[in-house]
């Protein structure tokens, strides 16, 4: 059995912003060799999540009201946790939307549904971030 690893360094302009990420994944498992396994795809922070889902921009608006309306940013107030940063919001966001998939690979290839494409989601933005890329298979 085979194993690959890589880290995706990732930087949004906005505070939240939903980033497909699946020709990244699919470049991974390119360079990994691997032709039947499984490709686990995680976010390494807590104010950020990996999903997968269709790439529809009016999806993605809607991922928006609804997570505002369930984890609203503002009033910061409204947190215990915000004292020294603001971010609450975005870890509950991050529950929310989850923080891995594992697709499987066969024959070289994502083995995806109709539409499905693989998202980083970022909830507390404007820094640089990282994603786990792990493959393993034969």
């Amino acid at each position: 059995m085979k194993s690959y690893r890589k880290e995706l360094r990732i930087e949004t302009p906005h505070r939240r912003d939903y980033i497909n990420i699946t020709r990244q994944v699919e470049e991974c498992l390119n360079e990994s060799g691997i032709r039947d396994g499984l490709v686990l795809v995680n976010s390494m922070h807590i104010t950020s999540s990996v999903f997968i889902n269709d790439d529809e921009g009016g999806l993605h608006q809607d991922f928006e009201v609804w997570l505002e309306k369930l984890a609203p940013e503002k009033p910061h107030s409204q947190y215990r946790h915000n004292g020294f940063e603001d971010n609450a919001d975005a870890h509950m966001k991050r529950q929310l939307m989850g923080r891995e998939v594992v697709v499987a690979i066969t024959n070289g290839k994502l083995d995806f549904g109709p539409w499905e494409q693989i998202f980083y989601g970022e909830y507390d933005g404007k820094r640089e971030k990282r994603v786990l890329v792990k493959i393993i298979g034969e």
